[in-house]
C-alpha cells in the first residue's frame, strides 16, 4: 500500500466503552490508517455504533461524522446516555416508536406492555429494518452492532442485557421513559391501541360473548384492541403482567 501512514489518538467515553476490548477501555488509543480517513468510519471501525455518539470533538472542536482525517488528530467520543442522564428529559420526542431485529421478540413484547408502539415481524430481514427505521423514524433496537451502523439509521441502542425484564429496563433508562410509560395501553399481538368497553353498549355486549363463561359471571370491565379486535379483561394474566411490569420499573407497589 502506498502512502504515507497517518495516526490519530482517539479516547472513547463513559458508556461507550462498552464496545472496546478491555485493554483498550478509559485511555488514549493510537489508530493508524493510509491517506485520508472520516470521523464516522474511524470511530465505527472500533466497533462503536454512530447512533450512540452524541458528540465529537476533534482537537478540541466540534465536530460531524463526516470530518476527514489526515493524521496527528486528538479525538474525543462522547455517548448520548451522558446527556440524556443530565436533561431528564425524554429524548424520543412526543411518540416513542421503535423497531426490533427478529431476536428481541420477549423486549418487544415487555416494550409494548409498557404502552409503547413497538414494530416487531420476523419475516423481515436487516436492510428492511433498516429501512423501516429511517422512513417511520423508529428507534432501532437490537443487539448486533453491524445493522446500527447502516448508514440509513439515525436513531437506535445496542440492548446490553440479555434478560429481557432488564432489557426493557434498560431502554426506559437510557431515553428517560418513565414518564411515558402507559401500562397495557397496546396490544401485545398486533400493537394495536386498547381501549375500555361502555358497560352496555352493543359493542360491549358483544365482547362480552367472545370471553369464556366463567369469566362472565364476574368480570363487567372488557377492553378491546382497535388493531386486530381481541378481548382484554383483568383476570390472572392481568395481574401476571403487572408484576412484570413492576419489575421492569424496579417497584413493589401497584399501578
Amino acid at each position: 500500500m502506498g502512502g504515507f501512514k497517518n495516526c490519530v489518538i482517539i479516547r472513547i467515553y463513559a458508556d461507550l466503552n462498552y464496545f472496546l476490548d478491555k485493554n483498550e477501555r478509559q485511555s488514549d488509543i493510537e489508530v493508524c490508517f493510509y491517506g485520508k480517513r472520516s470521523v464516522k468510519d474511524l470511530i465505527e471501525s472500533m466497533g462503536v455504533p454512530h447512533v450512540e455518539v452524541h458528540r465529537i470533538l476533534v482537537d478540541g472542536d466540534e465536530a460531524g461524522f463526516d470530518h476527514i482525517l489526515e493524521g496527528h488528530e486528538r479525538i474525543s467520543v462522547y455517548p448520548k446516555l451522558s446527556l440524556m442522564k443530565e436533561s431528564g428529559e425524554n429524548t424520543c420526542g412526543d411518540e416513542s416508536k421503535f423497531i426490533l431485529d427478529v431476536h428481541l421478540g420477549k423486549l418487544a413484547m415487555y416494550l409494548r406492555m409498557l404502552g409503547f408502539d413497538v414494530f416487531y415481524d420476523t419475516g423481515i430481514d436487516d436492510p428492511e429494518i433498516a429501512r423501516i427505521s429511517a422512513d417511520e423514524d423508529r428507534i432501532l433496537l437490537t443487539r448486533d452492532r453491524g445493522l446500527l451502523m447502516r448508514s440509513i439509521v439515525k436513531r437506535g441502542l445496542i440492548i446490553r442485557n440479555s434478560n429481557p425484564v432488564l432489557q426493557a429496563a434498560e431502554v426506559i433508562e437510557y431515553f428517560n421513559l418513565e414518564d411515558s410509560i402507559r401500562p397495557l395501553a397496546i396490544c401485545l399481538e398486533c400493537n394495536g391501541k386498547i381501549e375500555r368497553l361502555t358497560e352496555g353498549s352493543p359493542e360491549f355486549d358483544k365482547a362480552k360473548k367472545q370471553v369464556p363463561p366463567k369469566v362472565r359471571d364476574w368480570c363487567d370491565e372488557y377492553y378491546i384492541c382497535r388493531g386486530c379486535g381481541k378481548v382484554y379483561w383483568r383476570g390472572t394474566h392481568y395481574y401476571d403482567m403487572v408484576a412484570t411490569i413492576l419489575k421492569m420499573l424496579g417497584k413493589s407497589g401497584g399501578i
